[in-house]
């Protein structure tokens, strides 16, 4: 979802690139891994396991994607003194914060796909390359269903929709993600950075305002975390302190319901 408007966003500003997916390219592959970053002096990784759910019973897939390739990327990195972007998640975080989260505070996961997502960052960190780790969050966008299309799929299916009002976050568009790394490249931060839409709202006004913006009429009402069966706990407080990020970009970050109505009109 991100890789490829982050590719348009390369391919627009004119940036020589090249994108490497399944199945010509696996990340789990240190030889592939040893090809590619022999010839790139900038590697950007949008590449994750994130499923939340299923991570669940299958970590040890998980764990091979989110952290053991990661490390094998730092460590071809450090070799070829090539430059690695990492994207990262909330989910390092238990949400239990009473405030935004900041790149000081202590992560601690409470699901295997933020625990093999947090060992990613830490074995980046220690292989000793140049890297710049960048954490979102609630991320939506037009390669890949998402929490904002399933509800309105299942909203034009004639469903009661039912969305949690106790997890809080920033809706986050990958274009805005894609726009962000874009002027990052061209500064090769070093360390770890928090980027979110400005802003904050819960599931349910998030879901409010989708259905406002489309003019639907929905039977939407709140409900808890705890009213869900799931296999993988949620963080319930997502919310970033992006003023580190915001330091390095010549704009402010856009309020996450810009991105997201325009999001919506193109749909």
């Amino acid at each position: 979802m991100l890789g490829t408007d982050l590719a348009h966003a390369c391919a627009e500003k004119g940036l020589d690139f090249e994108v490497f997916d399944l199945p010509r390219f696996d990340i789990t592959n240190p030889e592939h891994l040893s090809n590619i970053l022999s010839h790139s002096p900038i590697v950007i990784n949008c590449a994750a396991y994130t499923d939340v759910e299923k991570a669940e019973s299958e970590f040890d897939l998980a764990y091979r994607v989110n952290a053991e390739a990661v490390a094998n990327l730092g460590a071809t990195a450090r070799d070829t003194k090539s430059w690695v972007l990492h994207i990262s998640t909330d989910f390092v975080f238990d949400g239990k914060l009473n405030r935004p989260y900041n790149e000081t505070d202590k992560p601690n996961p409470i699901n295997v796909y933020g625990k093999t997502k947090l060992a990613g960052e830490n074995l980046l960190a220690e292989s000793g390359c140049q890297h710049c780790i960048i954490r979102i969050e609630w991320a939506y966008g037009h390669a890949r269903e998402n929490f904002i299309t399933k509800l309105i799929k299942h909203a034009k299916a004639g469903a009661n929709i039912r969305v949690v009002d106790d997890q809080t976050g920033s809706p986050t568009a990958t274009t805005q993600v894609a726009e962000t790394i874009c002027e990052l490249l061209q500064k090769k931060p070093q360390g770890l950075f928090h980027f979110a839409a400005s802003g904050c709202a819960t599931r349910f006004e998030a879901a409010k305002f989708i259905f406002d913006t489309l003019r639907m009429s929905v039977n939407l009402t709140a409900c808890k975390s705890s009213d869900y069966i799931t296999a993988a706990a949620r963080p319930l407080n997502s919310r970033f302190d992006c003023s580190k990020i915001q330091a390095l970009l010549d704009k402010p970050i856009k309020m996450w319901q810009i991105p997201l109505k325009q999001f919506l009109e193109q749909l």
